[in-house]
């Protein structure tokens, strides 16, 4: 559909002019573990694309790859993270996070890295249905695909029991194991909230069919991918929190993330 130009301009008339990754390495105050970061971006015009990466798995070519060549030459490209970051900044173009495309924003307060993640995970998980459906439904824990400490500290402070997830696997903050395949979650989970970051591990289509499938809650917290994944809301996904290039952690000052769906 995109390459057909069905959400605006013919793809093929668009060039990347700018590629670019951003590394981070953080360990919060307080917090036992450290982790590392590593995207891709793309610029589009005034819009920015984005897919996470593990780090130092981008080839050193990718970049040169991407400057100068058209979206639709990117949508085929042989590494699915510049796929998906050729993806993001075009629909970043002609779809932007605005009110008329059905976003919502919600201010980030300015503060530490810190203070700005429990900002993001509150407003995140203010996206799940109501704690009393999730508990009156039976239906089981949240799978949480993705580890991010923040998430699981605003989970626990709510009363709701999670299933952590993580391809890297290991312990949470908490010492409590971490699956390393969703797979093994779903059926016992009751609603799904989950990373964009799937969309560049190809591991997000498996969570959409379950949420298909099943009609639980599939809601996603997306830095990679902010401007294609509000795109399945109604087809599977229930609610997106949307965070576009530059994300909460790059500085300390106010910024915006973009709610979709959800509870108003």
């Amino acid at each position: 559909m995109v390459r057909a130009g069905a959400y605006g301009s013919d793809p093929a008339g668009e060039r990347i002019s700018l590629a670019f990754t951003t590394a981070q390495a953080v360990r919060h105050e307080g917090r036992a573990c450290g982790y590392r970061n590593e995207v891709l971006s793309l610029r589009l015009d005034a819009a920015v694309g984005s897919c996470a990466v593990e780090p130092g798995a981008l080839p050193g070519g990718a970049l040169d790859d991407c400057v100068g060549a058209t979206v639709a030459d990117l949508l085929g490209h042989p590494l699915l993270p510049v796929r998906i970051a050729a993806l993001d900044a075009y629909l970043a173009h002609v779809r932007p996070h605005a009110p008329e495309n059905g976003a919502r924003p919600h201010c980030l307060p300015a503060g530490s890295s810190l203070s700005r993640s429990r900002a993001r995970a509150r407003a995140v998980l203010d996206l799940l249905p109501a704690p009393d459906a999730i508990r009156i439904g039976a239906r089981g824990p949240v799978l949480v695909v993705g580890v991010v400490n923040s998430l699981l500290e605003q989970l626990r402070s709510r009363g709701l029991d999670y299933l952590p997830c993580d391809l890297k696997g290991g312990t949470t903050e908490w010492g409590e194991p971490v699956l390393t395949d969703a797979a093994d979650g779903l059926e016992r989970c009751g609603a799904i909230l989950a990373s964009g970051m799937t969309l560049g591990n190809d591991t997000f289509q498996g969570l959409l069919d379950h949420a298909n499938g099943t009609g639980k809650p599939l809601v996603m917290f997306a830095q990679t991918g902010s401007a294609v994944l509000p795109r399945f809301l109604g087809a599977g996904v229930s609610a997106v929190s949307a965070e576009p290039y530059p994300f909460f952690w790059l500085d300390g000052g106010p910024g915006t993330i973009h709610r979709y769906g959800g509870r108003a």
